[in-house]
């Protein structure tokens, strides 16, 4: 028969608690350090990001921007009506090749004519009374000029007398008496002829300040006359420019008012760009830096001839005058990008510039491990950029690797692994 041993039923139930005692401790102490383990760090593909290498070197700071080409302002001619007019015939459509006395518009004013007819008649009218006022005056002038003669004939010989009764006098061959009637003569004529002279000078003067005003009435009617003509022969509008008729708004028949745009021509091998800048980037664009244009058909070289004072829709307009010969296909209305030379600065390190970050501040970027299996994220304080580049100021050496891509889904994380 079996002996009961309550020793050993004992001893098992010691062993059991003893073994799950350790079995919880060993689970809480690896519960503890599954915790305090740091998880695992993200894969990213090696194919799918962007990298670059630090360098040192020159950098050319450019900015870029959409736009187009439009023609030049002095290759441009909009016509405006002069007068009230009506249109009696187009001899122009819009798209025709014109030169500058290509007649695009006759216009009918009868108002118009008749003032040109008008003030023409003004100013014959005027000129006529100018011959007729400078005849008489003239007369009067010779009529004066020959009273003036006599006197001054008259002058002469009474102080030759004088002179002569002088002589006579002191020789005591006459007597006083008849030698100061004599000299009272002379000096009566040398007096009227000084007068005379002086009456002749201002008379002249009173002629010449007579024939200025009516000189000047001729020229008021010469002027209108000048101006009523002009405005006849705006009747027919003429191109102005050689070029191309790109827009005529009218029918026949239509009646205009003063100022009415009848017609723009352009000539289309004077063409210019006009790019569309961010205003961030905008700031640093100056007058005459030199510019490049891509038509996408060829690269013309341009300078900066006008920044736009204004900001619209976030851009500021700056127009590029093209000095570079046009390619094929140039022409208005052309999509084009602008690029533009701002500096170059010297021996500074620079890398591309990355998806995020602005100049002049302190960005963060995954530097790629020696071994090319990982990237740890550091700050790197960026300075001056460019279109395809950044300086960099702190927290990359010559030689470092960093990713440009968009890492915005690992914000979170200080280090990924590339597969």
């Amino acid at each position: 028969m079996d002996i009961a041993r309550p020793e050993f039923r004992l001893q098992k139930r010691r062993r059991q608690i003893a073994l799950f005692g350790a079995g919880a401790v060993l689970l809480v102490a690896m519960s503890v350090g599954v915790t305090r383990l740091k998880p695992a760090a993200p894969s990213v593909e090696r194919g799918t990001v962007w990298t670059d290498v630090v360098k040192r070197g020159g950098l050319l700071r450019q900015v870029r921007g959409p736009g187009s080409l439009i023609p030049a302002q002095e290759a441009v001619r909009q016509i405006p009506a002069e007068t009230e007019a009506t249109v009696v015939r187009i001899r122009v459509l819009p798209g025709s090749q014109v030169q500058a006395d290509t007649i695009l518009v006759e216009m009918s004013n009868p108002q118009v004519e008749q003032a040109a007819i008008d003030t023409g008649l003004q100013l014959k009218a005027a000129e006529a009374e100018y011959q007729s006022v400078r005849v008489r005056l003239d007369s009067d002038l010779m009529t004066q000029k020959s009273g003036a003669a006599t006197v001054s004939a008259d002058f002469g010989q009474a102080k030759r007398q004088a002179d002569t009764d002088k002589a006579l006098y002191d020789l005591g061959v006459i007597s006083g008496l008849a030698y100061k009637a004599s000299k009272g003569k002379a000096d009566e004529l040398t007096t009227r002829n000084d007068l005379e002279g002086q009456r002749l000078t201002i008379n002249q003067k009173a002629i010449e300040t007579q024939l200025a005003q009516q000189q000047a009435k001729v020229e008021q009617a010469r002027t209108l006359a000048d101006l009523k003509r002009k405005q006849l022969e705006a009747l027919r509008v003429r191109a102005g420019i050689s070029g191309v008729l790109v827009d005529l708004p009218l029918q026949v028949g239509q009646h205009v008012q003063p100022g009415t745009m009848l017609a723009k021509v352009v000539q289309p091998e004077h063409l210019m760009a006009t790019l569309k800048i961010a205003e961030t980037q905008a700031r640093d664009v100056q007058f005459g830096e030199p510019a490049s244009v891509d038509t996408h058909n060829g690269v013309i070289a341009g300078t900066v001839m006008r920044v736009d004072p204004g900001v619209q829709n976030g851009t500021v307009t700056v127009d590029v005058k093209l000095t570079g010969e046009l390619p094929k296909g140039a022409r208005p209305d052309l999509s084009v990008d602008g690029t533009i030379d701002l500096e170059r600065l010297d021996n500074v390190l620079y890398v591309g510039r990355p998806a995020f970050g602005q100049e002049n501040s302190t960005i963060s970027l995954f530097k790629v491990d020696p071994d090319n299996k990982g990237a740890v994220r550091v700050p790197v304080k960026v300075g001056r950029a460019s279109v395809n580049s950044i300086q960099v100021i702190e927290g990359l050496h010559e030689g470092d690797t960093v990713i440009l891509s968009d890492m915005s889904r690992n914000d979170n994380t200080a280090r990924i692994r590339l597969d």
